[in-house]
């Protein structure tokens, strides 16, 4: 586990730098300093959370950052102080706070501003920046009167300093090396942390701290490992993937299904790479040869220089640092004018819009945030986990629906809907192959759920193989019953925008169940569809969930309606509204009587009952999972 700090002295043109650095030491959290980030300036690195703040001055000049990875809960701590400073709790096995802070060396600080920050700090932090103190304690030849302050500070709180000698600064005007970037942390923490300084500038005129804690690997894994389908063997998948009629035939529906999963899950670990459960790389795709050529002589005459430092090595060290600059903003014209493009008039709208957000680095991030809950921090995964799983479990319970339509709710459950027929309909027959490649066509890559089988290994499946799932679908729906695996989710809470991350009814529930059950789900939808529009059931003004309608037809009839209104001088009322909830508290019973009184019968609103009864759902957060609980009410979002 490392941690990074930086003087980058400006972060959006040292942004290919901060990635060679997050590239090479995978750091949990980056402190940067002298940043140039104004207040209404949006900065983002991929798979990390940036807090910020900013100078003072009129102009882009000094400020801070702490970037923060995804996948380690974190929350900002709010300072009352003037100091460029920022600072954040974040859990790795345990709480540590993390600070950055920059001291500006013209700038008059007084003791007891320092005293403050550190008194606003929860133990055991770490505290890192650039403090442009002199002092021979951590390696400088003199002292100043920022380094004596240091000095007081680390006397009167008790908090130790992690450097040694290591220059961290090269001044360039005088050609000479300095120790002015620091580490200060507790007591507690001393034992565990080590310091080492990178030996590249990186374009700065500060080399990064790296600060390494030794109780935790760095070859730990932060997500669940996948399958890297661009690498796999489909030829072998398909031979190894042999799904016979007799692990169908010969066993329960829960048997079969488990074999099923097991063949396909063998095949796969034999045919295809597992991609490491580690953070991803930071992706240049403008770099090239070039690139990389005139990075290495770049680096080749800093080391010359360092080694020998006269002025001619100088010279040449700037005129390389010089051409490795001109190529590389060469290098990212050309890429972003080949990106642009590849935009043309039969560019659909979707792929449009995934451009332009790629082109303005909008990635959907999923940090997690501690949460409070009780009036009590919750920081570690799994307790985050368990308190948002709890929460969802609370919302679906019936205990949630007002007094009145509770009794409502008790009066008409117990009459109990009676889905047995014994006409032959149509839509209760059995599924036919052409039916489950249609649906299989249709669908896109998504997650995979419990069962880790996304749809793409069932599309690499032989005919034969895809046949015997089809003989299994179709004993589930004539002999009306449900795998037991199929009730289980897998939750993703994701953070409705602009909403509080620390607390936990502010996450969006998605669940991911399994893609075989999903694409069952396909085909009884296909047939229930087919059936509501055809007996027009479905109200004509209705746009959503209906193929070829979308919001703009609700859009182009309000418009119109709006318009005739003012020609006839009439007024017109709407009412718009959002249901709070309203996947997670969906009365079930409701769902299955609107089913009954549409007419359906046998094995279609059969197999929605067996669908909707009995759920169960664990919450992921990272690498970990809450416990079990049960979904009382309401259907999963992510399903069909």
């Amino acid at each position: 586990m490392a941690f990074v700090s930086w003087n980058c002295h400006g972060f959006r043109n040292k942004s290919s730098e901060l990635k060679d650095i997050i590239n090479s030491y995978k750091p949990a959290c980056i402190a940067l300093q002298e940043t140039y980030i104004r207040d209404n300036d949006t900065v983002k690195i991929r798979d990390y959370s940036i807090f910020h703040n900013t100078s003072s001055s009129t102009r882009a000049s000094g400020g801070v950052a702490l970037a923060v990875a995804n996948d380690i809960p974190s929350s900002c701590l709010h300072l009352n102080t003037n100091l460029q400073t920022v600072a954040v709790r974040m859990h790795i096995k345990s709480l540590i706070t993390i600070c950055s802070l920059y001291l500006p060396p013209h700038q008059t600080v007084h003791q007891t501003e320092l005293d403050n920050l550190i008194s606003q700090l929860p133990s055991p932090f770490l505290i890192l920046g650039d403090l442009n103190g002199h002092s021979p304690l951590w390696g400088g030849t003199e002292t100043n009167s920022r380094g004596r302050q240091i000095e007081q500070l680390l006397a009167d709180h008790n908090i130790c300093l992690l450097n040694n000698n290591e220059k961290t600064h090269f001044h360039l005007p005088t050609q000479t090396f300095h120790s002015i970037d620091l580490a200060l942390c507790t007591p507690a923490l001393l034992p565990f942390l080590n310091l080492t300084v990178d030996d590249n500038l990186h374009n700065s005129d500060h080399f990064p701290l790296i600060i390494t804690d030794n109780r935790h690997n760095s070859a730990n894994h932060y997500y669940s490992p996948k399958y890297v389908y661009n690498a796999a063997d489909w030829q072998k998948f398909s031979s190894l993937a042999d799904i016979t009629s007799a692990i169908i035939d010969n066993r329960t529906v829960d048997e079969a299904l488990e074999n099923i999963i097991s063949i396909i899950k063998t095949a796969a670990d034999a045919s295809i790479p597992l991609a490491k459960g580690t953070r991803r790389r930071q992706y240049k795709p403008w770099w090239n040869d070039l690139c990389q050529q005139a990075y290495k002589a770049q680096q080749k005459a800093w080391n010359t220089f360092r080694r020998y430092p006269t002025t001619a090595n100088l010279i040449k060290f700037k005129k390389s640092k010089a051409d490795s600059r001109r190529i590389q903003r060469q290098s990212q014209r050309l890429s972003w004018r080949k990106y642009i493009s590849t935009i043309t008039s039969s560019t659909s709208s979707k792929e449009l819009w995934q451009k332009v957000k790629k082109a303005c680095g909008n990635v959907p991030s999923h940090s997690i945030s501690t949460l409070t809950h009780n009036d009590q921090t919750i920081s570690s995964p799994k307790e985050i986990a368990d308190t948002i799983a709890s929460s969802l479990a609370q919302i679906s319970s019936s205990r949630n629906y007002p007094d009145h339509f509770l009794a409502h709710k008790l009066k008409e459950e117990k009459t109990k809907l009676n889905f047995n027929t014994q006409s032959d309909l149509p839509y209760n027959n059995s599924f036919t192959l052409l039916e489950f490649q249609s649906c299989l066509s249709t669908v896109h890559n998504s997650a995979p759920g419990p069962d880790n089988i996304g749809y793409i290994l069932i599309k690499h499946l032989t005919i034969e193989s895809q046949t015997n799932i089809l003989r299994l679908y179709n004993r589930i729906w004539q002999e009306q019953t449900f795998p037991t695996l199929w009730h289980q989710a897998i939750i993703i809470p994701i953070l409705k925008p602009g909403k509080d991350a620390t607390n936990p009814l502010t996450y969006r529930p998605i669940a991911l169940t399994c893609c075989l059950c999903k694409l069952l789900e396909r085909l009884v939808n296909r047939r229930l569809v087919h059936y509501l529009e055809t007996n027009n059931i479905i109200h004509p003004h209705q746009s959503g969930f209906r193929k070829g309608r979308c919001t703009l037809d609700n859009l182009l009839s309000l418009e119109t309606d709006i318009r005739l209104a003012f020609l006839q001088k009439k007024h017109l009322v709407a009412i718009f509204f959002d249901i709070e909830k309203a996947y997670d508290r969906t009365w079930r019973h409701g769902i299955l009587s609107d089913l009954y009184a549409f007419g359906l019968r046998g094995n279609l609103p059969i197999f929605i009952r067996n669908f909707l009864r009995l759920r169960k759902f664990r919450v992921q957060v990272g690498f970990e999972f809450s416990d079990s609980y049960i979904q009382e009410e309401g259907v999963p979002q992510g399903s069909v």
